[in-house]
């Protein structure tokens, strides 16, 4: 029987918002474990001595209603099972399958007795007239693959060091299942992380989007995959595949990144000019959600992007911990990250595979010395060092990703 990983920081969250009088809707991509959270919370819930009477989970993956069935049939069938004298806890799990869900949802939210609880993992389930319909009733949790200290929890049986398990984080997989069936061997974890990533792209690309040209949009996304920690635009990806006789519009590029960044599967950083203090408007960067799908659509030894990847791994970390996160423009030099908390505190990042070479060593710097406000300045390697150049202080990444 596999460990289960306690989601602490999600956990955490969804206690916070216990009874109050709003929707949590936890969304992320699929089999990134929303589903697993939300159970592990119901069961926190019945711990505490809530009745299993009065918490209610439903899963529309499964046919829990038939299909003839509307919203107002299963909201009747849901409201038929509560305790109308005392709080219930209702767990809609991916319920946009039901159509018109959107008023399913409105309709147990405004029920005084009812809190409610959401997952989705489209960001078409919070848009158009869905989000408008719940303006100011919901508020999001956004749940990623397992973090580095989740992995490592999760191979308490193995005598492998940290290091060696992030060896194993960066050229793998962070899915919660497909990390567990690693002992199972390679194979089949390969060929989970690939039945995901095919699932995504079928369920909630094509055919919500009805793409007719598939081999465009899985070569534009391989090229993403490629081009991760690059600046990019639709127009300079556009000309790049047509040099590679791939002839596609920057239009149909950037309404092909949208579908990919709206299932989860890229996450767009914005470029922030740090002295004018304005976001510009133009080249972005994305990065991927698990380093396995770049890993077996691409080739699994590309190893001449290292530093790119592990940019990957901190800008998915710092969206764990709460961060907004902007790429950073200071003059002509580039900075990997500015980050800014819930307090608007500001911090800056530099991620480079190693700063032992003298040059690299000043090329990472002098972007941050080049950064005239005093707010903490931060180079993440696989260094094995912890030391503070300048006021720089320098961190190795392992150690970075395990510090709670």
């Amino acid at each position: 029987m596999k460990k289960l990983i306690e989601r602490k920081f999600y956990l955490g969250q969804l206690k916070r918002l216990k009874d109050q009088h709003i929707i949590k809707v936890i969304t992320g991509l699929r089999r990134s474990g929303k589903s697993t959270l939300l159970t592990m919370f119901a069961q926190q819930i019945i711990n505490s001595g809530v009745s299993t009477s009065r918490v209610h989970q439903y899963n529309f993956e499964k046919p829990l209603f038939p299909e003839t069935h509307t919203w107002r049939d299963i909201y009747q069938e849901i409201m038929a099972k509560v305790v109308t004298d005392n709080m219930n806890y209702i767990f809609l799990d991916e319920p946009q399958q039901v159509p018109e869900f959107e008023r399913l949802i409105d309709a147990l939210f405004v029920e005084n007795h009812i809190d409610l609880y959401v997952t989705g993992s489209n960001a078409y389930f919070l848009s158009g007239d869905i989000a408008t319909l719940l303006s100011g009733r919901y508020i999001t949790i956004h749940v990623l693959p397992f973090s580095f200290a989740e992995f490592v929890e999760s191979q308490e049986e193995t005598t492998a060091t940290k290091y060696e398990l992030f060896n194993r984080y960066l050229n793998e997989t962070s899915l919660p299942q497909g990390v567990f069936l690693y002992k199972q061997g390679i194979d089949i974890q390969n060929q989970y992380i690939l039945d995901v990533y095919n699932t995504v792209v079928e369920k909630d690309i094509r055919q919500r989007y009805n793409i007719q040209n598939m081999r465009s949009f899985d070569n534009l996304s391989m090229f993403l995959m490629g081009a991760i920690g690059s600046t990019v635009s639709p127009s300079s990806i556009s000309k790049a595949m047509k040099q590679d006789l791939q002839n596609i519009h920057h239009k149909t590029v950037q309404t092909y990144i949208d579908y990919l960044v709206n299932s989860f599967v890229f996450y767009p950083a914005h470029r922030f000019d740090i002295k004018g203090k304005q976001q510009l408007a133009t080249q972005e960067k994305y990065y991927l959600v698990d380093l396995g799908f770049r890993n077996l659509k691409l080739g699994k030894f590309q190893y001449q992007d290292l530093g790119h990847l592990l940019e990957n791994i901190v800008f998915l970390e710092l969206k764990r911990r709460g961060y907004q996160i902007w790429i950073g423009k200071v003059g002509s030099y580039e900075v990997d990250f500015i980050v800014k908390n819930a307090m608007n505190s500001v911090e800056y990042y530099q991620v480079t595979w190693s700063i032992s070479d003298p040059i690299t060593a000043e090329r990472e710097i002098r972007p941050l010395k080049a950064i005239a406000d005093n707010y903490p300045k931060h180079i993440i390697s696989t260094d094995m060092i912890t030391a503070e150049i300048d006021g720089i202080k320098h961190r190795n990444i392992v150690d970075w990703l395990l510090d709670p």
